[in-house]
């Protein structure tokens, strides 16, 4: 089990520091993934044209590399970013949204994880599709758009071989969500099903792991944290609403809201046998 003072640490490295994490994002959450971040007390920086991203990441804490809405100059600004933040040692998370939707994102997915992300975060299609792609095996995913109708139990194997071969920390988004090196493996079970109604709840949750890596080292901590902090912030949230619409304010009231107490009555971790 990971113990809360571990998560509630990574929470008060982030007020103290506010580290600032660019953002090369999608266009659909860009302002809330900004928001979520302020929320939780981070910086958010979007930035997306190749002129200054790679001066942008060297200023930055941390950085968010989002395929949701690909595009030819966002991709060469990706690749930019990306490889400066892996040259520099600054963290960074590859989210590879929709990677089954089309072969243009998965060839982008393959050639960005050249420069070695420190995490990946996806639902469970996505690392499935993404691990068969690594593979180049047929796909068999059960993907709808950007959505997942795979198990992310289903998909722990496949995040294992991932995170073995391009040493990371793979992030699966579910029900229950599964977070692991390959060596060991972490579930979080804080999470409501409402939050697939929320359209960018996942990149909020990648933009979250990235500012807990750019405050705590062990990139399993820092990963299982970010999914502890939206899931219970998504758990107190839905005590007193009850409609997506309002779940999404809820979650950036309750990550500023969130504290040691809140942390230690509700975090669900545990390691996975």
């Amino acid at each position: 089990m990971i113990e809360p003072n571990i998560l509630i640490s990574t929470l008060h490295a982030i007020r103290a520091k506010n580290p600032l994490i660019l953002n090369i994002t999608n266009q659909v959450a860009t302002q809330f993934t900004a928001n979520i971040l302020l929320g939780l007390g981070a910086s958010p920086a979007m930035a997306n044209a190749e002129e200054e991203v790679e001066e942008f990441v060297q200023k930055s804490n941390a950085l968010v590399i989002n395929i949701g809405t690909l595009s030819t100059p966002q991709l060469r600004s990706m690749q930019l970013a990306s490889r400066t933040a892996y040259q520099q040692n600054i963290p960074w998370i590859l989210d590879p949204v929709g990677i089954s939707a089309s072969l243009y994102r998965a060839k982008t997915t393959l050639s960005l994880l050249q420069n070695f992300p420190n995490a990946i975060r996806g639902n469970a299609s996505e690392i499935i599709s993404l691990y068969h792609y690594h593979q180049n095996t047929s796909l068999r995913t059960q993907g709808h758009g950007v959505d997942s109708l795979d198990s992310s139990h289903d998909a722990l194997e496949a995040a294992k071989q991932l995170a073995l071969s391009y040493k990371t920390t793979v992030s699966i988004s579910g029900q229950t969500d599964y977070i692991t090196n390959g060596k060991e493996s972490v579930s979080v079970r804080n999470s409501h099903p409402l939050l697939t109604k929320v359209t960018g709840s996942g990149c909020a949750a990648t933009a979250i792991t990235a500012a807990c890596l750019a405050v705590e080292k062990n990139t399993l901590y820092a990963c299982s944290a970010a999914m502890a902090f939206i899931g219970i912030a998504a758990d107190i949230a839905m005590q007193h609403i009850n409609a997506p619409g309002s779940l999404q304010i809820g979650l950036i009231d309750e990550l500023y809201l969130l504290n040691d107490e809140k942390i230690i009555k509700y975090a669900k971790i545990n390691l996975v046998k």
